[in-house]
C-alpha cells in the first residue's frame, strides 16, 4: 500500500511511525513517503546549542499524564533519555503591580485546594477571596460547552479569572479565555462540576484520592522532555523510518482524488500517486490543500482561528540575575499590560539547559490578546522583553545569549462550538475514502495531543489492509 503523510512536524512522524509499525504487524507491504515543505523534520519542535545553552525554539516537553506521547518514547526504546521536572522548584510566579507574587501551593490552574496558603497569598483581594469561595455553595451549570471565561467567572469570580486563569491559560493557548471553549480545552472542570458541582470540594476530594502529578516517588513529573532536548523526539522517530521515505523542500500545492486513490501535486518535481494520505498541517493550509475536493470540508477547516507567537530566549550569568530563581517562571496577566505573556526559568525547569555559573530564560510573547506586539523587529521584542525582565527581576545586565523565534499561524484557537466543529470535519473525512487529518487544530493542542491523533490516524488508514 502507498502511504503519503503531508507534513513533517511530530503528527506527521508520528503518524509515518505508526504506519510502519501496524504494517510490520500485520505483515504488510508499506510504501511510505512523508512530505515536509521546509528543509527540516520537526515542525514547530526545534532544539539549538550554543555556548553552553540549550534552547528550545518550540515545546520544551509534553505532558505525562496524557499517555500516549510517553508510550511512544517507551515503545522506541528512549525512555533512559527522557528528563523531569525539578520538582524541588514547581512554584509559579504571577506579576500582579509590580512584583512577582508565588502562585498560592495548591492552586490547581483555576481554584484553591488548600486553605492556609490561598488566604495569605497576596495575588487576591480579600473580596476576591470570599468570591471564591462562593464555588462551594453556587449551583451546577447548565451549558454543555462555554468559555473558559464565562466558566471561571461563573464559579470563582472576575479575580480569579483575570489573576490567575487568564494568564495561566495565555500561557498554554496563547489564548483569549472568552473564546476559548471549556469542553475544548479542559473538560475535567466541566466534568467536575457536572459530577460534584463544587469545583473547590472536587478537587480538594481529587488530590487527597491520589498524590500529586511530580511529587517525590512518582517516576515522572507533570512535564517531561529530553536531555537533549526536544529535538532528539523528531530525530529518533525520523530515524525509525524507511531510507529516504522523507522528502524535505517539498511543499505540497493540492490533492485531489484519482480513481480509489489521491493524487499529491507539489512545487518540487513530478505528482505523488497514493492509495491513502494523512493531512498533519496546520488546519488552514489543510483547507487550502483540499480546496478542490470537498467544500463544506474546507469550509469546516477554515473557520479554525490560528494566532502567533513568538519566544525570546536569554542567557545570563547568574549573577547578573538577582531574583532568587526559586520557581519554573512567572506569568503576566492581560490587565497588567505587559508584553510578555510569561517567562520560564528554563534552566532551573530542567538539567542541562545552561553552562555552569550562568541561567538560561525563555520568554513568551505574542497570542490571539496582543499580536500586534510582533509586528516589532527582532531587536524591538528583544528591548521590550529586558525591559520587563528589568521590572519583573531587576535583570539590568546585558545577556550573554539572545535567540528569537517566531511562530506565525501555529497556534490552533479552540473557540466555543469548537467540539461540533470537529465533529463535523470527521463526518466530511469520512465520507472521502483513503484520506486521514490529523494534528493539533482537532482535539488537542499538545505533543501528547497530536501524538495520539496521529497514530489513530495512521491506524485507520492502514485497516482492512
Amino acid at each position: 500500500m502507498k502511504l503519503v503523510v503531508v507534513g513533517g512536524g511530530i503528527a506527521g512522524l508520528a503518524a509515518a511511525h505508526r504506519a510502519v509499525e501496524v504494517a510490520h504487524e500485520r505483515g504488510m507491504a508499506l510504501d511510505l513517503t512523508v512530505v515536509e515543505a521546509r528543509d527540516r523534520l520537526g515542525g514547530t519542535i526545534a532544539t539549538e546549542r550554543a555556548g553552553g545553552f540549550l534552547i528550545e525554539a518550540g515545546p520544551d516537553s509534553f505532558l505525562s499524564e496524557k499517555p500516549w506521547a510517553l508510550a511512544l518514547c517507551q515503545r522506541l526504546g528512549v525512555e533512559d533519555r527522557l528528563a523531569r521536572t525539578d520538582d524541588r522548584f514547581r512554584k509559579v510566579f504571577v506579576w500582579r503591580a509590580g512584583r512577582l507574587h508565588a502562585l498560592p501551593d495548591g492552586f490547581q490552574l483555576l481554584a484553591p485546594t488548600q486553605l492556609r496558603p490561598f488566604l495569605t497569598s497576596r495575588i487576591f483581594s480579600w473580596p476576591g477571596k470570599l468570591r471564591m469561595a462562593l464555588d462551594l455553595v453556587l449551583p451546577r451549570g447548565v451549558a454543555d460547552d462555554e468559555s473558559l471565561g464565562a466558566f471561571v467567572r461563573r464559579r470563582l469570580g472576575a479575580e480569579a479569572l483575570e489573576w490567575v486563569a487568564q494568564p495561566l491559560v495565555a500561557g498554554i493557548y496563547t489564548a483569549d479565555p472568552d473564546d476559548l471553549s471549556l469542553a475544548a480545552t479542559m473538560p475535567r472542570f466541566l466534568e467536575l462540576e457536572k459530577r460534584e458541582r463544587s469545583l473547590i470540594l472536587a478537587l480538594w476530594r481529587a488530590g487527597r484520592k491520589a498524590p500529586q502529578a511530580g511529587t517525590s516517588g512518582a517516576r515522572w513529573s507533570l512535564f517531561v522532555t529530553f536531555k537533549d532536548g526536544m529535538e532528539e523526539f523528531v530525530t529518533t522517530l525520523a530515524a525509525r523510518l524507511p531510507a529516504g521515505a522523507a522528502l524535505l523542500k517539498h511543499r505540497v500545492t493540492g490533492l485531489e482524488r484519482r480513481g480509489a486513490g489521491w493524487r499529491i501535486a507539489s512545487d518540487a518535481g513530478g505528482p505523488l500517486d497514493a492509495d491513502r494520505v494523512i493531512v498533519t498541517t496546520e488546519s488552514h493550509v489543510a483547507a487550502r490543500l483540499l480546496r478542490y475536493v470537498d467544500p463544506a470540508l474546507v469550509m469546516l477547516l477554515a473557520e479554525i482561528p490560528y494566532a502567533s507567537s513568538a519566544t525570546v530566549s536569554f542567557g545570563y550569568r547568574r549573577a547578573d540575575v538577582p531574583h532568587a530563581l526559586d520557581g519554573f517562571g512567572f506569568v503576566v496577566p492581560r490587565a497588567e499590560g505587559r508584553a510578555l505573556l510569561a517567562c520560564t526559568f528554563s534552566s532551573v525547569k530542567y538539567p542541562g539547559r545552561a553552562p555552569e555559573g550562568h541561567v538560561l530564560l525563555r520568554c513568551f510573547v505574542g497570542g490571539a490578546l496582543n499580536e500586534a506586539i510582533l509586528e516589532l523587529d527582532d531587536a524591538a521584542l528583544v528591548a521590550r522583553c529586558r525591559d520587563e525582565l528589568r521590572q519583573a527581576m531587576g535583570v539590568t545586565a546585558e545577556p550573554v545569549l539572545v535567540r528569537v523565534y517566531r511562530w506565525p499561524a501555529a497556534m490552533p484557537q479552540y473557540h466555543v462550538g469548537h467540539l461540533a466543529r470537529v465533529e463535523a470535519i470527521e463526518r466530511c473525512v469520512a465520507a472521502l475514502p483513503g484520506l486521514g487529518l490529523a494534528g493539533g487544530a482537532y482535539r488537542g493542542v499538545g505533543i501528547a495531543d497530536c501524538v495520539r491523533s496521529a497514530e489513530a490516524a495512521a491506524e485507520r488508514a492502514l485497516q482492512n489492509q
